[in-house]
């Protein structure tokens, strides 16, 4: 079958054709008359997922983004969603719309409620305007006032619903951090005490940077004996005792220890433990220093040699005491920074569970539309046009296939069968007679003429 023979089959059942074609418009106009129009509502908001949270100052990575907008479109089209658009209508106290649900024959399962919520899930839709943040919400209703007023109902039930999962979702890590806080405050005054109570058993006292003051004192003795001799002569100044720098630092600690913890907490108990025993210190230092002073220049007591080695040997005795003291302090460190950071975090989420930030923006309200959404008229009759061309050329073609007739000399033109001769149904043309014959035709009548 080549072209002209198929355009042939056309032009031979060109009626059928016709009746079919015919037969989709017309069905396609009774479509029109008897379906209700269907009137479709945009109510739009843009999404802020760009911009980052006012509370945490998150922002939402682009990798997450589409999965992100599928979620909230599926939450748009939620039973949580649509359950708030029919309390805020009231539709439950609806006569017409109980005896409606009495009449479909709900299940045991199926609630008044649940079947209001399910025929406005019927009718919505959302998606994401290609190339923007802009989410538009969709409602089809069989009247344009109802489609708009159900589209902003479901952009309001929608964000409402997303600022209380928001709050709900903040408000139990907040709960939870709190819990873990208290925890860590509780660990951290136990490790407080026992380091205090290591300290003032073992007669330890140790500084900011972690060294213990028999440490202190040594190096202060090395500094000493490396320092050139002077000639002794009475002192000018007052004495000052090689701890008494300690001392100072000690109330500084207690002073800036005051702005942050109570009097009876146990840091401030250590704190004042340490504080005792460095004064007991310094006192000491202080008395042998002016009896040295009083005593005549003459060799007497220990010399520094065998001081510095003495103080040497108390810092190597206590080295594992203070190793471990050091360890208790770093589990203090740490606890305390633990608990910083619980409590940082439990009043940030605490900050969250109260704010009303959604992370997106209304873009003004649904208009009621003026034309139908369906049935959309030109397109049904281009496509009943379509159809019944289509299925009036298949009929044609397979008709023509399960009857096969000769339309053509082409339709014979068979490979391996040679061709004798064609026959018309036309009758064969007679030459036109010449001037001579039609005078011989002519001369009878001539002759009769004469006569």
């Amino acid at each position: 079958m080549n072209l002209s023979h198929f355009f042939r089959i056309l032009w031979v059942r060109r009626n059928l054709i016709l009746v079919t074609t015919l037969s989709a418009i017309a069905a396609a106009l009774l479509i029109i008359k008897l379906v209700p129009p269907r009137y479709t509502a945009n109510s739009r908001l843009m999404l802020e997922i760009v911009k980052p949270d006012p509370v945490t100052g998150q922002a939402l990575n682009s990798q997450f983004a589409r999965a992100f907008v599928a979620t909230q479109i599926e939450l748009i089209k939620d039973y949580r969603v649509a359950g708030r658009v029919v309390d805020s209508f009231n539709w439950t106290s609806s006569p017409a719309l109980a005896a409606a649900y009495q009449a479909s024959n709900p299940g045991p399962d199926m609630s008044f409620r649940r079947w209001l919520a399910e025929k406005v899930i019927d009718g919505t839709d959302a998606e994401l305007i290609t190339g923007s943040n802009i989410l538009e919400i969709r409602y089809t209703s069989d009247q344009p006032e109802t489609a708009a007023k159900i589209a902003d109902a479901l952009r309001d039930a929608y964000e409402a619903e997303t600022r209380i999962l928001k709050q709900r979702a903040a408000t139990r890590s907040a709960e939870w951090f709190q819990t873990q806080s208290r925890k860590l405050r509780a660990q951290l005054a136990q490790a407080e005490k026992e380091k205090a109570e290591f300290e003032r058993a073992n007669n330890i006292v140790l500084e900011d940077d972690g060294r213990d003051a028999e440490s202190v004192r040594l190096a202060a003795m090395a500094g000493a004996q490396d320092a050139p001799a002077m000639p002794m002569m009475a002192p000018a100044v007052p004495i000052i005792s090689p701890s008494q720098a300690q001392l100072t630092q000690m109330d500084v600690a207690i002073e800036t220890a005051m702005r942050t913890v109570g009097p009876n907490h146990p840091r401030m108990v250590a704190l004042r433990q340490q504080r005792a025993a460095i004064a007991s210190t310094v006192s000491q230092e202080l008395a042998a220093a002016r009896a040295a002073a009083r005593a005549p220049a003459m060799p007497s007591g220990p010399s520094a040699g065998s001081r510095y080695a003495a103080q040497q040997a108390r810092v190597l005795e206590q080295r594992g005491k203070v190793a471990e003291a050091r360890q208790l302090a770093v589990n203090v460190s740490v606890l305390r920074e633990q608990a910083a950071a619980a409590a940082k975090r439990t009043v940030e989420l605490q900050q969250e569970s109260e704010s009303t930030e959604t992370g997106m923006s209304f873009l003004g309200n649904a208009v009621a539309p003026k034309s139908p959404a369906f049935p959309n008229i030109p397109l049904i009759m281009i496509g009943a046009i379509a159809l019944g061309l289509g299925l009036g050329i298949s009929l044609a073609v397979l008709v023509e296939l399960l009857a096969r007739k000769v339309r053509g000399p082409a339709d014979l033109d068979i490979p391996g069968i040679p061709m004798l001769g064609m026959a018309s149904l036309q009758p064969f043309a007679q030459p036109k007679p010449t001037l001579s014959q039609r005078a011989i035709k002519l001369l009878p009548y001539r002759k009769q003429a004469a006569a």
